[in-house]
């Protein structure tokens, strides 16, 4: 993309501008930022003194309590803190002195706070600053159920340098991503297998998949991908292929229910991973989808198999798109094909469903603060009595279905709608869902999930030494973007 010099009229490759008072926030801390010497410290601290302190200037008029109004501007704005939770991260002794400083009137409650927090902990319970000039504890609705407090009030029942695991009562357990992104690597597999041998060994009731970060998970670490294909290491790659699939069978198979609570991106490999669980209860701004085609391989830890065999299910259950039961093996591929090989993510929950990606059984919850809760509360009622689901039998076009996808990805490059990668990824893709790679299949062939974990495993290996899918890897961690070569 270029750009006009609005002096010289000349164009230029656009680049983004790095804005060093807003670097510094992640080192230093908000305030780093607030004063930094530089025009966009100043525009930042201008903006940021005058919110807070039009926010200190309305407790006791919009709303009684500093608590109400935090959490009004999370879940209403998506502020990651609240205002006050801000005073708390700037020091309320130093924003009083730079109100003064810059002739802005301080409220009352941050004059009567001044060299204290707004929130403080005592014994594990939270308490916030009231008008009173008392403390109290921060209330929990009924149905709301938070990790940050069981984090606060216990210490993990297991973890490790990307996952923990918490107890969250009535025999569940609760596992939480704690890696960058919430990426998956082989810290979580092992943290997933260690949490189900803990439950099975002191026969707890079940697992909750979640965490409270901004995104449930974005996928695979993809730098590990890009280390393996330049240092040939093809033999981890294929390790790490197989442990994610035996780790999401395993959760899959359990003989206690794992309930998936997404909240965010639930992206590649964290999408297979909410695939891989008996139910899911998630908030309704859920973004989820197999994107794995946007660096040049396929979903390989299961989600091929799952979408698929759930597409199929629906269909034979009447529960599709179509007015009408779609008949024969070919529309739950064609659906399936579609979704994965168009990188497709649901905007929103109820997206979600239409897509097969959640059940239409499965919960969808508008209240973030209340995923939690309603995802324990799934557990307990799925435990009674509590059987794995059947494992899937596919029914797959083999051969004929194969040239049908390949014919339309064709169409599609002549038409400029794919590239020369998207057609290798694509034929890959086709396979695997048609069941081509049996040398022998034909139509309407027969195939049990390891076999379809097999075909994964067949097309995911060979991209990964395409030069295609390399560049699109580099491309990915270098940009944030999918390279379309």
């Amino acid at each position: 993309k270029e750009v006009k010099n609005l002096q010289s009229g000349e164009y230029s490759i656009a680049k983004r501008p790095k804005i060093e008072a807003a670097l510094v926030s992640k080192k230093e801390g908000l305030r780093a930022t607030l004063t930094h010497d530089s025009r966009a410290g100043e525009y930042a601290r201008k903006v940021m003194l005058n919110v807070l302190a039009y926010s200190a200037s309305l407790v006791g008029e919009i709303a009684d309590d500093i608590e109400t109004i935090d959490r009004a501007m999370r879940l209403g704005f998506n502020w990651k803190f609240g205002p006050f939770e801000l005073m708390d991260k700037l020091g309320t002794a130093w924003l009083v002195d730079a109100l003064k400083a810059d002739n802005i009137d301080v409220p009352e409650i941050l004059e009567s706070i001044k060299g204290r927090n707004f929130y403080k902990v005592d014994a594990g319970q939270k308490y916030f600053y009231g008008m009173d000039d008392t403390y109290h504890e921060v209330p929990r609705p009924e149905g709301v159920l938070l990790l940050e407090d069981i984090k606060r009030a216990s210490t993990a029942v297991m973890k490790n340098k990307s996952a923990s695991v918490w107890d969250i009562g009535d025999g569940v357990l609760c596992l939480e991503f704690t890696s960058k992104m919430n990426s998956f690597n082989p810290y979580i597999f092992t943290m997933m297998h260690k949490a189900c041998d803990y439950i099975e060994e002191n026969n707890l009731k079940g697992l909750v998949l979640h965490n409270e970060g901004a995104h449930y998970s974005v996928g695979a670490n993809i730098g590990m991908l890009m280390i393996a294909q330049k240092l040939m290491l093809y033999p981890f790659v294929s390790w790490i292929l197989t442990r994610g699939q035996s780790t999401f069978q395993r959760l899959k198979f359990s003989p206690f229910p794992v309930v998936a609570a997404p909240s965010g991106m639930a992206l590649g490999g964290g999408c297979e991973s909410v695939l891989a669980a008996d139910a899911v209860t998630a908030h309704a701004e859920t973004y989820i989808g197999l994107v794995e085609v946007g660096v040049g391989i396929i979903p390989g830890w299961g989600g091929c198999k799952e979408l698929l065999g759930r597409t199929q299910e629906a269909y034979n259950a009447n529960k599709g798109r179509a007015p009408t039961p779609p008949t024969g093996p070919m529309p739950a591929v064609a659906h399936t094909f579609e979704c994965i090989a168009t990188a497709k993510v649901a905007t929103s929950a109820f997206e979600a469903q239409d897509m097969h990606l959640l059940r239409a059984s499965d919960d969808v919850v508008m209240n973030k603060d209340r995923v939690l809760a309603s995802a324990k509360a799934k557990v307990l009622e799925l435990h009674k009595g509590y059987e794995p689901r059947a494992p899937f039998t596919f029914r797959l076009p083999g051969a004929s279905g194969f040239a049908a996808l390949k014919l339309a990805l064709d169409d599609f490059k002549k038409r400029g709608m794919a590239t020369p990668h998207d057609v290798v990824t694509g034929t890959m893709l086709a396979k695997t869902l048609t069941g081509s790679w049996n040398k022998n299949a034909d139509t309407l062939i027969e195939l049990s999930e390891d076999d379809v974990l097999k075909f994964e495993r067949d097309a995911f290996l060979p991209l990964t030494k395409t030069r295609g899918t390399k560049d699109r890897v580099s491309h990915m961690l270098k940009k944030g973007k999918p390279l379309r070569n």
